[in-house]
């Protein structure tokens, strides 16, 4: 990933068990991230799994931690069974544990990415209205960003809906000077691809994606492919997929598909 240019690596779920967790540990205390490259860890909003994923990281120069929680209407009835209101606070309260383990620990340069999951099957305004409070507790500015990852968590329309959604949500975002909005497709439909591209040219900056679209459950973005259409289109996204016989080896070896 490193030597392909990727700069922005997310490395696990510290939380989710001991494997992980010892895995990123270790990665921050051998020194083995690069001075130009900055990790990123994923964590549910829930205060235990917050405070776990910060300990991963301790020590670490640069770090992004990724928060999220659902906010569709099928997840609100019959997962959680809460109201709008209960489903934005806990988003709120984890942006606050954000703030508060990042000031515990000033030696890195805490960067924060929020996910309203289940975004393609949410109401945009809740999920705008949502991704505002976050921004309440987090006081993004130009030059320190806040991510906010959009996620089509099941790809249950057309790409260019799913367009659609991202282009209402840049234009509806309070302080988008101050907002990386960022995809994060699924392939449900096959087209992970396509809805990335479309979701770019409907204004989004970043993509989150894995090489050759090995990613969880359906599979993600394919950033490969993303990366090689970028060029045909005349635009370098930076990154060096020239011997991709050694990346396609790698990806078999890694994965044993």
């Amino acid at each position: 990933l490193c030597r392909v240019g990727i700069k922005e690596i997310e490395v696990g779920f510290p939380a989710a068990g001991a494997t992980e967790f010892d895995f990123i540990s270790s990665l921050v205390r051998d020194n083995r991230i690069p001075d130009d490259v900055i990790v990123q860890v994923l964590t549910q909003s829930r205060r235990d799994l917050i405070e776990t994923s910060f300990e991963s990281l301790r020590g670490a120069k640069r770090a992004i931690v990724h928060l999220y929680n659902a906010v569709s209407p099928a997840w609100r009835k019959i997962v959680f069974g809460m109201s709008r209101e209960e489903i934005k606070g806990i988003a709120v309260e984890g942006a606050k544990v954000l703030r508060d383990c990042a000031a515990a620990q000033p030696d890195t340069d805490w960067h924060f990415q929020y996910s309203p999951e289940t975004f393609s099957t949410a109401e945009l305004d809740f999920s705008v209205e949502v991704c505002a409070a976050v921004m309440e507790v987090l006081q993004p500015t130009v030059d320190k960003p806040l991510i906010f990852n959009l996620p089509a968590t099941v790809e249950c329309a057309t790409p260019n809906i799913y367009a659609d959604q991202i282009e209402w949500f840049c234009r509806n975002i309070p302080n988008r000077d101050a907002v990386v909005v960022s995809l994060h497709t699924h392939n449900d439909r096959g087209t992970g691809v396509a809805a990335a591209e479309l979701g770019l040219m409907a204004g989004a900056d970043r993509v989150e994606g894995c090489l050759l679209g090995n990613g969880e459950r359906t599979g993600n973005c394919d950033l490969v492919t993303v990366a090689l259409n970028l060029y045909t289109q005349g635009i370098d996204p930076g990154l060096d997929f020239s011997d991709i016989d050694e990346i396609v080896n790698t990806v078999q070896y890694c994965t044993n598909i």
